[in-house]
């Protein structure tokens, strides 16, 4: 984490500190939430449309915080101890992390895409820290607040930070890729979430490619060679441009996927040996991909990348395996859904062999736009019923999911609910030793809370 003195941290901020006397004082550490608050660290107070951190300033000092950042416009700042005056605290939380980040100098993966892109930035940084110290980003803290609090905790000494970008809007990813500067950046893919928001896939991608604004002169661009839309927006790219996925001519290309009990092997054109990540679905080996691409660039070895991807730890309900003590196995890839997603995740339990029941608990797909309605009965038509047994649906959207897998299961495999009791008291009913549950949605709708019945 960042460990300055007050006055190097008001000089990065671009603030002013009140009293001079505290110029020497440590900080160790930044939050901006009381909560997380550690001893030594700096406060920052961000206002929102419906709260005010200076509020909380006094609670943070007594928590152990050494010094707050103050914005100039609020009355009243705490006396006492350090406080470093600002225009705006969001703004100089930005200036601070990349003025730490210019004087760490580690090299930056910056990633991004519409699926996937926590689950590469997790086998990126596996591969990479068998030979580097590597930093990541935590959990999703990937926006304009998340990013600079991540790079703020990097630790002295870091060789790569991975660094994952989100967004919701056009000129968000920009801003974030203008901030770290990456040497190398990373698409994943492009979806259909922010449909509502940005109208169309074109729109999307042009948003994802974005991550290219800040990419450095001599750095790279990484991109999935499967998406058209991609690489109809890569010719305009300066920088040096590499593919990866399925089609012939991409630069990292996979030949051959095994689906295992405990995992997924592949075969890369031009590798010697197979690859195994501990996760399950093919489409996640796409993902894969990224990262041995991106081992490549740092000169990682066959093995090294190999070793990286078997031991790679994904964040958590995407696609986590669990085994009940009723012994069902249960598939959490409760953290966020889109109509790839959803394919990619029905798909994989489609060839899951040996089990009694295959079971889909599939719940709403938010932010779709206008269409929302259509994208949910088309994947209900989607399920194949010789390879699903049962299908749940959860909330509004969920029933059209359920009306349209009822073309081909009928009325008596297939149940939607708007009642999440409800819907745990059925889940129960049909659920069983040997069977297999999927849990997917949208992570507003909180769908992992059933799988207590199970």
């Amino acid at each position: 984490m960042i460990e300055r003195t007050v006055e190097q941290i008001a000089q990065m901020a671009g603030g002013t500190l009140s009293d001079q006397a505290f110029g020497e004082e440590n900080i160790h550490g930044v939050t901006t939430d009381t909560r997380n608050i550690t001893k030594g660290a700096l406060f920052i107070p961000l206002i929102g449309e419906h709260f005010n951190g200076h509020a909380f300033a006094s609670k943070a000092i007594e928590l152990g915080a050494a010094a707050i950042l103050w914005d100039e416009k609020e009355d009243n700042p705490p006396e006492g101890v350090p406080v470093i005056v600002v225009n705006d605290t969001l703004e100089a939380l930005q200036r601070l992390a990349t003025s730490y980040l210019k004087e760490e100098n580690p090299r930056v993966v910056g990633i991004t895409g519409s699926n996937g892109k926590t689950t590469t930035k997790d086998m990126i940084h596996s591969v990479l820290q068998t030979t580097y110290h590597v930093h990541k980003t935590d959990g999703n803290y990937n926006n304009h607040i998340g990013l600079p609090l991540t790079i703020l905790a990097m630790p002295k000494g870091t060789d790569i930070a991975v660094l994952e970008m989100g967004m919701s809007a056009k000129g968000e990813i920009e801003f974030l890729s203008h901030l770290a500067e990456p040497d190398v950046a990373v698409i994943t893919n492009v979806g259909e979430s922010h449909m509502q928001d940005l109208g169309s896939r074109e729109a999307i991608a042009d948003a994802k490619c974005e991550i290219t604004k800040g990419l450095k002169e001599n750095g790279v661009f990484y991109y999935l060679g499967d998406e058209p839309l991609l690489r109809e927006r890569a010719n305009a790219i300066s920088q040096t441009v590499k593919t990866f996925g399925e089609a012939e001519d991409c630069d990292i290309r996979v030949n051959h996927i095994n689906q295992l009990a405990e995992g997924t092997e592949f075969q890369v054109e031009g590798y010697a040996q197979a690859f195994l990540i501990p996760v399950l679905g093919k489409h996640n080996v796409k993902n894969a991909l990224a990262a041995i691409a991106v081992g490549q660039h740092f000169g990682l070895t066959e093995r090294k990348i190999a070793q990286g991807l078997m031991q790679t730890k994904l964040t958590g309900m995407r696609l986590e395996l669990i085994k009940t003590e009723k012994s069902i196995t249960v598939i959490n890839d409760a953290y966020n859904a889109s109509p790839t997603s959803m394919k990619a995740a029905i798909d994989l339990v489609g060839d899951m062999d040996g089990f009694a029941n295959r079971i889909l608990v599939l719940g709403d797909m938010l932010e779709m736009g206008s269409e929302e309605e259509t994208y949910h009965y088309e994947l209900g038509q989607y399920i194949k019923p010789e390879f699903i047994d049962y299908v749940l649906t959860y909330g509004r959207l969920g029933a059209f999911i359920a009306e349209g897998a009822k073309k081909t299961f009928g009325e008596t495999r297939v149940f939607s609910y708007v009642d999440k009791e409800e819907l745990k008291n059925k889940l129960a009913e049909v659920a069983g030793p040997s069977d297999v549950v999927l849990v997917k949605a949208s992570r507003g709708m909180r769908l992992e809370e059933v799988m207590t019945v199970l």
